[in-house]
């Protein structure tokens, strides 16, 4: 029987293998009806942030799942209250469609959900995390058996080189990861490119450019400037 009274909720899309993961799990649920899904990209470079997926196949990706895909451009180095009154905007639409759950792909990272909790409280939006609170052991055998297919297209160059990129995530891989290394990369030691798998129609068609190496400098609190590396491959359809 149909569930009437399922909660219309927008699912944060990042392109990813945690992403995929947590949209095939709420897919399943029937007490939820997703509507969109909803990303942000930087408005001049249209690439999303971490992933470097370029806009063109978050499309491509929605496309195959079959989902609508809201796209929030955000100013290429703006601060913190850009983000938040560009996401503001965007809660309240979705607000006036009838949505008050947003789903995320979060494992365990706590002040990453507190934050978003913070930010979604005042408009009554609350958050679902189908993936929380379990352990990368275990997230990572539920996707290796849920048969979404993903490679790595950026890396932490100083926690894993240049040759990780382009690999698809599988046992082999994983076992050839140095010890203080999340499987899932929760800590940012990775990123991932899902292309394949039951949330799909089909697969998504891209090619990848050969790697290269990012620096991004950063100030802290303190006004300390850090740079942080990373490898990185070009994706595209």
């Amino acid at each position: 029987m149909t569930n009437l009274y399922r909660k219309k909720a927008v699912f944060n899309w990042s392109g990813g293998k945690d992403s995929a993961l947590a949209l095939y799990k709420i897919l399943q649920d029937k007490n939820y009806e997703i509507t969109s899904l909803l990303t942000t990209v930087n408005k001049e470079t249209q690439y999303s942030s971490m992933h470097r997926i370029p806009v063109s196949l978050l499309k491509a990706q929605a496309k195959s799942i079959g989902l609508p895909i809201y796209i929030v451009n955000l100013p290429p180095k703006g601060d913190i209250n850009d983000y938040e009154t560009n996401m503001a905007e965007t809660v309240l639409y979705f607000k006036s469609l009838g949505v008050n759950y947003f789903v995320f792909g979060d494992i365990f990272l706590e002040d990453i959900r507190a934050y978003r909790e913070k930010q979604l409280k005042p408009f009554s939006i609350k958050v679902v995390e189908p993936l929380w609170g379990q352990s990368s052991q275990n997230i990572m055998k539920d996707f290796l058996s849920s048969g979404l297919k993903t490679i790595i297209i950026t890396t932490d160059a100083e926690k894993l080189g240049k040759e990780y990129i382009g690999q698809e995530i599988n046992m082999d891989l994983l076992n050839s990861f140095p010890k203080d290394i999340d499987i899932c990369g929760e800590n940012g030691e990775y990123h991932t490119f899902c292309y394949d798998g039951k949330i799909f129609k089909s697969p998504v068609k891209f090619s990848l450019d050969r790697a290269k190496i990012q620096n991004y400098k950063i100030k802290d609190e303190n006004g300390i400037e850090k740079v942080f590396r990373y490898w990185y491959a070009s994706i595209v359809p």
